[in-house]
């Protein structure tokens, strides 16, 4: 099938006992890093399509106290290979497989890559520690179930700050660090308490940047589910005014949700907002 020539072998595999037990077991919240995801060649051809999409400029901009980012979710606006992980990532039997590893039953893909698809930060770019978004913002009978984390770093240098971090249900410390490092796959449970980010800001070269691919998958619960936009938290050590500040967008964010799922507003638009905010 596509999916061996896509994803390595050795990942696609039915996950043995081993591997299930380990991710919900992990700590803090149920995870597994998987290197090696995808056939190497393919591997390469993603990275260099990632390149190819231009400096930032042409990248929507996630600007705002909580997260400096760039990100591509449109489809149509991706090179072949990226269409083509996609789609496989997204295929029946990788949900089958996810299922499998998860324990989660009814697992689907998101056509509209919301908040999802390609990410680039920059130097001096950071994502706060957070936990994500848990229902669709405008399918509205989906909860979100799993996070999956495609990075694409040659040469990472871990001084660079770059490491994804989760951070235990009372925000008091990192439990995990993990460096973002090329052809890893990170796949975990977004639940209440699911705290990751990298807080401290990229320090690596200004002509480095840090890729990667990300998707969500959902479950139709066959209810509304209840908006709750993505939850910045401060860490310990953040001072009282950055924690003020992280509370006052995360509110933003909460009222820029509603509008986008009760008024149909997009992200081009609230980016360009956020920007000025």
């Amino acid at each position: 099938s596509v999916m061996v020539s896509v994803v390595n072998q050795h990942n696609y595999n039915n996950p043995s006992q081993a591997v299930k037990k380990n991710f919900l077991i992990a700590e803090p919240f149920p995870h597994v890093v998987l290197d090696n995801f995808l056939d190497t060649r393919i591997a390469n051809k993603l990275l260099v399509e990632h390149q190819s999409q231009g400096d930032s400029k042409s990248w929507g901009a996630y600007n705002h106290f909580n997260e400096r980012k760039s990100g591509i979710t449109k489809y149509d606006m991706m090179g072949e290979t990226t269409k083509a992980v996609i789609d496989e990532l997204s295929s029946q039997s990788f949900l089958n497989w996810l299922e499998k590893l998860t324990g989660i039953s009814g697992l689907i893909s998101d056509p509209d890559l919301d908040g999802g698809g390609l990410h680039m930060i920059e130097k001096g770019g950071f994502l706060n520690v957070h936990v994500d978004f848990l229902a669709h913002t405008t399918k509205r009978n989906w909860s979100r179930q799993l996070n999956l984390l495609l990075y694409l770093n040659k040469d990472w240098n871990p001084e660079w700050n770059g490491a994804l971090e989760f951070w235990d249900k009372s925000m008091t410390k990192p439990i995990q660090k993990i460096q973002p490092l090329f052809n890893r796959c990170v796949i975990f449970n977004t639940c209440e308490g699911s705290y990751h980010g990298h807080p401290n800001p990229l320090s690596c070269p200004a002509n480095v940047q840090r890729r990667s691919l990300a998707l969500y998958y959902f479950r139709d619960e066959g209810e509304i589910q209840p908006l709750s936009p993505t939850n910045y938290a401060a860490r310990p050590n953040d001072s009282w005014l950055k924690g003020r500040l992280i509370s006052a967008d995360r509110k933003a964010l909460g009222l820029y949700t509603m509008l986008k799922r009760y008024c149909g507003l997009r992200d081009g638009l609230v980016q360009k907002i956020l920007k000025k905010l």
